[in-house]
């Protein structure tokens, strides 16, 4: 009787002072759920009712319930974990949680604790197991497209530089820019490579990273690379559209050969090839884009790095490698030092938010998916979970009121937790049965691990190797081995694969969307990878009614 009274009270209460008080309807349906759980509470067993892992969830809706949030944002982060699938997801929250002193499998990375989530399908065109170019392309226009091709619709034919004119298709950024927001776009692979390319170039294939890359038929034809798109991203989108944009404020990530003459007289100091560069043209992009923003502060290590000044900084371009950024786990043994992904998050925000207007950023994890392709977990949970810590260092950075945070894959891979290991066995190890204390045995009376791969390279044992890059010295082995003397929990070892490649593949499988902040309620159910475009857009208002 009394629920029945403050539910109609309540209700009224609500038509009363609707668009008024929105923390009021939020505030009665916390009270409605607990007026529910304390009349059915009599029903409960006391040791159900109390049970921490019965209380937990309860407190767990109850705050999911004064989550929600206005549908408009003054700022975008959109986290990219490249190859990051639900597996690697599940696996480096156990791994995150061991490294810290627990069982593991309870852990939560930062943003599994976000209110909101869907599955996210990702299949291309094209194709049923997608790659990054097509998928990302989805995310940043909101339309699918084809495999290996950026910035463009499926009219286009890969590799014909004559079908991109009329095909190319507007992006998230671009369209941040056109609004006048500030943009950014990290990543710890090259920045020409396909995930962040994406973001801000058009082109025919993602291998056109730079000129050296393109055939003369392309050349010829008129088609830009992607370094030079990235360097003159603001006067190409002004003719292209007719607007005034005043280009993308922070750029961070690896690639710095696309950018360089081949020829050693260009060769950056930490440059550990004997030709560091890889463009045929003469160009020094580097060079071109510091006499365009002479306010701008180019850096290439540790050292530029940590002198940048946030709060002074226009513009920012960071190249610290000549290839990919290393591993999170082998940063130490780069030649001049290399920022972290959470560290580059952190300087770019508390740069991009000098902007009143707001800003759009894309932070992308790209070694995730390096690692999985040499059949390396070790490397693949530990750049997982440095992207969650650079979730965390956004999440800190910003207001939860105006700032949507998106945290995603592109894709996921062939990569399996299987087994009947204990609870707390550790992930990188070899199974041990519940109530065992000696590793479990196959049917060749052999030892094996949790994790694994459907294909790649298969078994590798590297010992202290923390650049998963290593296995590619040796050709791909789908044989079992004797694990018994072996430490599977070393970087170095890489894990058995049934079906010997050359390299590891991506999977089809549905992957996973986290969201918080304004417009995050959009983030459920299954939906399109496309559909992530339009979140953003529901949040920044990018495309005018």
């Amino acid at each position: 009787m009394a629920q029945s009274f403050l539910g109609d009270l309540l209700s009224w209460l609500n038509d009363k002072y609707d668009g008024e008080i929105m923390s009021f309807k939020m505030n009665s349906m916390v009270v409605m759920t607990l007026l529910a759980s304390s009349v059915q509470a009599g029903i409960l067993p006391a040791d159900q009712a109390s049970n921490a892992w019965f209380v937990d969830a309860q407190e767990a809706i109850a705050t999911k319930q004064t989550q929600a949030t206005s549908e408009k944002a003054k700022n975008v982060i959109l986290f990219v974990g490249d190859g990051m699938g639900i597996s690697t997801l599940t696996a480096a929250r156990i791994l995150d949680g061991q490294n810290n002193g627990m069982d593991g499998e309870e852990n939560a990375l930062s943003f599994e604790a976000f209110p909101f989530s869907a599955l996210v399908k990702t299949y291309n065109v094209d194709a049923q197991t997608p790659d990054s170019a097509g998928t990302m392309t989805a995310m940043m226009s909101g339309l699918k497209t084809d495999v290996g091709v950026i910035g463009v619709d499926e009219d286009i034919e890969r590799g014909d530089c004559t079908t991109v004119s009329g095909n190319e298709v507007v992006t998230a950024l671009e369209l941040a820019e056109v609004k006048g927001l500030s943009t950014g776009i990290i990543s710890t692979a090259r920045i020409t490579h396909a995930t962040p390319a994406a973001t801000y170039a058009h082109a025919a294939d993602r291998n056109w990273e730079d000129d050296g890359d393109m055939s003369t038929t392309a050349k010829d034809a008129g088609c830009k690379d992607i370094a030079d798109q990235l360097i003159n991203f603001e006067p190409y989108l002004e003719a292209r559209y007719n607007v005034d944009v005043d280009g993308i404020e922070v750029v961070m990530g690896g690639g710095r050969r696309s950018f360089l003459p081949k020829d050693a007289a260009f060769n950056s100091a930490d440059a550990v090839s004997a030709v560091e560069g890889d463009r045929t043209d003469g160009r020094n992009l580097t060079e071109e884009w510091q006499a365009k923003y002479s306010n701008g502060t180019y850096v290439i290590d540790q050292a530029g790095f940590d002198a940048i000044d946030a709060d002074n900084t226009n513009k920012l371009f960071g190249l610290f490698n000549e290839s990919h950024m290393q591993y999170e786990a082998d940063r130490d043994n780069d030649v001049a030092g290399e920022p972290s992904l959470s560290e580059m998050t952190e300087t770019a925000i508390n740069i991009l938010d000098n902007n009143e207007k707001g800003f759009f950023l894309m932070v992308e994890s790209g070694r995730i998916d390096h690692a999985h392709h040499a059949g390396n977990a070790f490397n693949a949970l530990n750049d997982a979970i440095e992207l969650s810590k650079a979730v965390q260092a956004a999440v800190d950075s910003t207001n939860p009121e105006e700032t949507l945070i998106l945290v995603t894959a592109d894709h996921g891979h062939v990569f399996t937790i299987a087994g009947y290991p204990k609870r707390g066995n550790p992930i990188l190890g070899k199974v041990v049965s519940v109530g065992a204390t000696e590793p479990a045995t196959a049917s060749d009376g052999m030892p094996y691990t949790t994790l694994g791969y459907t294909n790649g390279l298969g078994f590798r044992d590297l010992g202290d190797e923390t650049d998963a890059d290593a296995s590619y010295s040796a050709a791909a082995d789908n044989g079992r081995y004797d694990l018994t003397a072996i430490d599977t929990t070393s970087p170095g070892f890489h894990q058995e694969a049934v079906i010997p490649l050359g390299s590891e593949t991506h999977s089809g499988e549905d992957i996973a969307l986290h969201a918080k902040g304004p417009s995050a309620q959009m983030a459920q159910g299954v939906v399109e990878q496309n559909m992530i475009f339009h979140i953003i857009n529901n949040a920044l208002a990018l495309v005018k009614e």
